[in-house]
């Protein structure tokens, strides 16, 4: 709330957290893999049930939702690749904070990110070809892509990793890894203002023109909560790594694919929609890391299962 009235009421406020955005996200995973025991973290390129739930979600799934989402609501060029391009792209940042933040296995879903980077970026003309009955087909380009890899996930990975083996040998260390792990709630807290203030002033720009989508936004995480609840808990896959696969079904790749759809749209209407994805999911998200611990609970009797 106070990143909207910021970014809305104070001049230059919103570009500045746009400027800030990405080193909060870096300091945000950077955080949250210093935290990971990437140990039991590795067992997760060997936990084929968890890829193969979380990859058939991703990919299967959620294009079927989004193609009865967008039968059901008239949405209109440009903001309608926009929307495609964003709702069907899973997230690779910030969901990894949000699932370890709602006890979910975010060790194993950071190992997989990888995986869904490069899905992404194969499946993506395809998934549009197909939910559009052939009607648009995008040539995307890969630079972004891999660039949000390397900022978001290799780099704040690689420095956690190094801090972590230093500390093994360095006891002086022990109290500074400890301190860190208590910032993690400043540093989310933070980076949801930022992210909030930066993306406010394109949303209300275009208010008027937004209000379908932003159903539509909403519809397809509710949609994707229930879908990914019922299907883990046919599948018995256990309580962590369900909240994990929930999330991930959930959480939509929309801070990496702004400046696609900016390439693709042009500025306006087009990069307003997907900050309306943005500020919509934090919502939900901030909801689900209450919620879903009460939808999945870690009982015994879960995990047996």
């Amino acid at each position: 709330m106070l990143g909207v009235i910021l970014g809305a009421g104070v001049s230059g406020f919103a570009a500045l957290a746009e400027s800030a955005l990405t080193p909060c996200l870096i300091a945000l995973l950077f955080l949250t893999f210093l935290d990971i025991p990437f140990e039991t973290g590795l067992r997760a390129v060997r936990d084929l049930p968890l890829l193969a739930v979380t990859a058939a979600l991703n990919f299967l799934i959620v294009p079927l939702v989004v193609a009865g989402l967008i039968s059901v609501f008239d949405i209109a060029d440009p903001l309608l690749p926009a929307v495609l391009i964003v709702l069907l792209c899973p997230c690779i940042d910030y969901v990894i904070a949000f699932t370890r933040a709602a006890g979910g296995a975010a060790d194993r879903l950071l190992m997989l990110t990888p995986v869904l980077m490069i899905a992404q970026l194969l499946l993506l003309p395809v998934m549009l070809w197909a939910v559009t009955g052939e009607r648009l087909s995008i040539d995307l380009p890969v630079r972004p892509l891999v660039g949000a890899l390397v900022l978001f996930i290799i780099i704040p990975l690689t420095a956690a990793v190094v801090v972590r083996r230093l500390a093994r040998h360095t006891p002086r260390l022990e109290r500074p890894l400890a301190v860190s792990a208590r910032l993690m709630d400043p540093v989310m807290t933070l980076t949801l203002l930022v992210i909030a203030a930066s993306v406010t002033p394109r949303i209300a720009g275009s208010a008027g023109q937004l209000g379908t989508v932003a159903v539509v936004f909403f519809v397809f995480a509710v949609l994707m909560t229930m879908i990914g609840w019922g299907v883990t808990r046919t599948l018995h896959i256990g309580p962590q790594r369900s909240r994990a696969v929930i999330f991930s079904a959930v959480t939509r790749n929309s801070l990496v694919m702004l400046p696609i759809v900016r390439a693709i749209t042009g500025e306006g209407i087009g990069p307003a929609g997907v900050v309306t994805q943005t500020l919509i999911e934090l919502l939900v998200l901030i909801v689900l890391v209450r919620v879903l611990p009460l939808l999945v609970p870690a009982t015994a009797v879960t995990e047996n299962r």
